[in-house]
């Protein structure tokens, strides 16, 4: 029984390599039609990716300092949500980055 399911990934895990690999074929075809625009995807995804990964790497402490605050003082509930939501407009900035790239509107 288990080397039928072991046969079974081995042949999902071939299927995907393919596929992985047909798509991959398929996207250089199309970076030599257009390079231009491309490179202006590949600029805006690391452009969003990164802000992304700040924003994350930020709300941690963050969150973690609301939390203290509001379990000292439930007034300051709102202070705690303002600063918590403020890294947000990191991603923000990320996706303006993203949809001023040349070549992606």
């Amino acid at each position: 029984m288990k080397t039928n399911t072991m046969k079974g990934i081995t042949l999902l895990f071939v299927l995907f390599v393919v596929a992985s690999f047909a798509t991959g074929v398929q996207a250089a075809e199309e970076a030599v039609r257009d390079q231009t625009s491309a490179y202006a995807a590949l600029g805006a995804g690391i452009a969003l990716g990164l802000a992304g990964i700040g924003t994350g790497l930020s709300q941690g402490p963050i969150g973690a300092a609301s939390v203290g605050m509001i379990a000292e003082d439930r007034g300051r509930i709102g202070h705690a949500i303002l600063f918590t939501a403020l890294p947000e407009t990191i991603v923000l900035f990320g996706f303006l980055a993203m949809f001023l790239m040349p070549g992606l509107v």
